[in-house]
């Protein structure tokens, strides 16, 4: 499954959802975990999460290009953001202090390899049925 990490330094998840620069992207299994691609974003709020102008919408293009990501892992993201991330069909994670994304990536793995919580259970789900319907069409 894709998951992405908002990030500053590319190693950390150290940023808040509207303030940061850079998303990390990785398609993340039981046994491996492969980088996909960096996004940079120029237009970004301030690190209190206000915008420079309102109705300025510097998040429609964070989410438009997480687009595929079925988790984003983030050090904060404000209510209306996070309404906006679950109504793409992304799960977005609070974390509670600035973490290396390879420690993310471990803890997920674990609890992919034993017995996921509920909420990434449906997402795990909802991965395979995909991954079915794509093989399926191959078939054809």
């Amino acid at each position: 499954m894709r998951i992405a990490f908002a990030t500053g330094d590319m190693k950390t998840v150290d940023a808040h959802f509207g303030s940061a620069r850079k998303m990390a992207i990785y398609d993340v299994s039981v046994d491996e975990a492969t980088f996909i691609e960096a996004i940079a974003f120029d237009e970004v709020s301030s690190q209190d999460g206000v915008h420079a102008e309102d109705g300025d919408d510097r998040l429609g293009a964070k989410i438009e290009a997480l687009q595929g990501c079925a988790m984003l892992f983030v050090l904060a993201i404000g209510g209306p953001a996070a309404a906006r991330v679950v109504n793409s069909r992304i799960h977005p994670v609070k974390l509670p202090r600035p973490e290396s994304i390879e420690a993310v990536i471990a803890r997920l793995q674990g609890q992919m390899a034993g017995t996921p919580p509920p909420w990434m259970r449906k997402i795990l789900m909802a991965d395979r049925k995909d991954m079915d319907f794509l093989e399926e069409e191959e078939a054809l």
